[in-house]
């Protein structure tokens, strides 16, 4: 008879689980969202115990395994045990409220490393540590001669022989003998041991910059400068423009190609797309958010196994969603005929949605598959992707639309191959370069234990829906009184998607800048960084207004040749442009709230700025006062200039000293 299986208490794997859960939990994720997290973790693993060596490694008080393990000794200061990281699931679509729901994140061995190489650069510009490279002596007369030149290449070139001379002697020399009190230091080093000529004198080993990082915190010697700040802010946000400007590329290349068939058309494929969004892309989207919290704490618990888990559950969840999804667009002309009067442009809408249900799993599994590569650091994946993805789409429209001829129906045929391309090229990326460490094979155990997911994915598709409606508020309305004003709102709001890929992308470089700061107890180095932000979302957002107020007699005929059309969308223009500063300055200061913590104030402001007060005016100037678009677009500029006003004077009398010290204290309690 056969022994039976031991398996954990409940009690003890949830334990065990809240043990890495609360060790690594971000420090400005919500407790609720991460204790249903780490129930669901603490289940799967518990359901994967199959022998006694299994639980072993869950045992009560258990850490996670790998590096990361070996430095629990990281003091309270460091900002390597504060490491958060940009995310990039908002990509593809305009966040209107800006507000982005915080990441409970896990670090990993990538963010341990940029954090250190973060400490590392600001002890040497502290003066802390040595330099990288030490000068070299000389006289500079000398060194910028032709003369100086040669002696220092020959010179080089001599040191270099001799010193591996040296070496090859040395080892001869020392095998077979230790080294005693009278043995001379090898290689010239310190006395401490360390290298002067190595990079950074010899310090800059993780373990000494950890220790003076701290000592450095600790006696307020660490400073930094808006030169720096402004460097980090340009080189973080710079790819994410890029990855943000593909996916909106995918949208884009339709109404582009589209658009110059006719008005009718223009609208439709607006129409259509925002139906597509608020009845199954943002649902997609909303409900993908939980794995940004399964997915790293799964990672971080040290069964990596399980981020994969996580993944097939929710791709047969989204499955699942797919069925209403697709019924919903299949009576999508029925629908919409019944909500505005333009029965030509509901029938090209309706066979829109028809086509993108084909569409609709391959996306579904984008989505997911997207966050179970964030989840082991690996960002790149997502651009490299759309770097293929990208022209293939814009070709395919082309080809089918105007090559074969196909004309409004080709547009939708040409999404649907795209978007059930994108799992395959994330498969190839996975299973070629990097991840299949986190793929534990199909299996039965994904069919179950659905509810926590479904719990936490519930907030995160309140707040995309949220995120997506504002917008598709204002195109229905348009689409009621004309067809032209329907193309003419599709090119304004086709030119906001592509304006706010500037400031989007440094709000949330500023956020994570700003997180890291706070939680290694630097708010005055902090502050520095909110300034900088604030000074370049200016210079984005003027930048963006002259943009489109030089060129708004031009603008429109990139996505139409229609006369009435243009007519419109460069009469309305001028007010898209007015209000492109305030949309700069609302989404930088909410990647400041969020990185310090408070982006609950600004998810408040931004419901109440857009939908209390935004959307009444929209209605009320549009049709009681018969502005049309004009008035359509009044609400959404008065609305933005009310949240980065209030933003903006809450961000400046926020108390950042008390912030950090929140931070320092989750930390000593984490």
């Amino acid at each position: 008879m056969s022994s039976p299986v031991l398996k954990p208490s409940r009690s003890s794997a949830e334990h065990a689980s809240r043990s890495f859960g609360t060790a690594h939990r971000s420090q400005y994720a919500d407790q609720s969202i991460a204790s249903i997290a780490e129930e669901c973790i603490a289940r799967d693993i518990e359901a994967t115990v199959e022998n006694e060596e299994a639980v072993e490694d869950v045992e009560v008080g258990s850490a996670p395994r790998g590096a990361l393990q070996e430095r629990a000794h990281l003091g309270s200061h460091s900002m390597a045990g504060n490491y958060r990281r940009p995310s990039y699931a908002a990509a593809g679509i305009r966040p209107f409220l800006g507000t982005q729901m915080p990441e409970t994140l896990v670090p990993l061995d990538q963010d341990f490393e940029a954090a250190i190489s973060e400490e590392r650069s600001l002890l040497r510009d502290n003066h802390l540590i040595p330099p990288k490279h030490a000068r070299r002596r000389g006289s500079a007369a000398s060194q910028s001669s032709g003369k100086g030149l040669v002696h220092r290449l020959s010179t080089s070139t001599f040191r270099r022989k001799r010193s591996a001379q040296l070496d090859e002697e040395a080892t001869e020399e020392d095998e077979g003998t230790e080294p005693s009190e009278t043995t001379a230091l090898l290689n010239g080093s310190a006395p401490n041991g360390r290298d002067p000529n190595a990079p950074y004198g010899g310090e800059g080993d993780a373990e000494n910059i950890d220790k003076k990082w701290e000592e450095a915190v600790a006696n307020g010697q660490i400073q930094t400068t808006w030169q720096r700040e402004t460097k980090f802010l340009v080189k973080s946000s710079a790819p994410l423009v890029l990855t943000f400007l593909l996916q909106n590329s995918l949208t884009m290349t339709s109404i582009f190609t589209v658009g110059h068939i006719g008005k009718i058309e223009l609208g439709a494929v607006s129409l259509g797309s925002m139906t597509a969004n608020i009845t199954g892309y943002a649902i997609f989207h909303g409900l993908t958010t939980s794995l940004d919290t399964l997915c790293a704490q799964a990672y971080g618990s040290g069964r990596k196994e399980l981020v994969g888990l996580q993944l097939q559950r929710m791709v047969y969840f989204l499955w699942a969603i797919c069925i209403p999804i697709s019924i919903v667009w299949f009576f999508g002309t029925t629908i919409l005929s019944a909500i505005i009067p333009e029965q030509e442009t509901a029938v090209l809408a309706g066979r829109y949605l028809k086509v993108l249900i084909l569409g609709a799993p391959g996306y579904a599994a984008f989505e997911s598959g997207k966050r179970y590569v964030q989840a082991q650091g690996r960002f790149a994946a997502t651009s490299y992707v759309l770097l293929i993805a990208a022209p293939i789409n814009i070709f395919l429209h082309w080809l089918f639309v105007w090559k074969f001829e196909w004309g409004f129906i080709g547009c939708p045929i040409a999404v649907v191959i795209t978007e059930n391309l994108m799992p395959l090229l994330l498969f190839a990326y996975v299973r070629f370069v990097g991840g299949m460490e986190c793929w534990p094979g199909f299996t039965r155990q994904a069919l179950h234990n659905w509810w926590p997911m479904v719990r936490l994915a519930i907030p995160g598709l309140i707040m995309v829906m949220a995120e997506f409606l504002a917008f598709e508020i204002l195109t229905l309305a348009s689409a009621r009184i004309s067809a032209t004003h329907l193309a003419a709102q599709t090119v304004l709001q086709s030119l906001s998607v592509l304006t706010y890929q500037l400031p989007f992308p440094l709000s949330i470089a500023a956020s994570t800048r700003v997180a890291n700061l706070i939680g290694a107890t630097l708010p005055d180095a902090a502050k520095v960084t909110g300034k900088v932000t604030f000074i370049m979302g200016i210079i984005v957002g003027l930048f963006n207004v002259m943009l489109l107020g030089s060129l708004r007699n031009y603008i429109p005929y990139l996505f139409t040749n229609d006369p009435d059309v243009v007519a419109l969308a460069t009469a309305t223009l001028p007010i898209n442009a007015a209000f492109q500063l305030f949309d700069a300055l609302a989404a930088v200061m909410n990647g400041l709230l969020r990185g310090l913590g408070k982006q609950e104030f600004g998810g408040y402001v931004g419901l109440f700025a857009y939908y209390v007060v935004g959307v009444p005016i929209s209605f009320g100037t549009a049709f009681g006062l018969h502005w049309d678009l004009t008035g359509l677009w009044t609400g959404p500029a008065i609305a933005l200039a009310i949240v980065s006003v209030t933003e903006g004077v809450y961000i400046y009398r926020a108390n950042w000293q008390a912030a950090a010290e929140e931070a320092a204290k989750r930390n000593a309690a984490g």
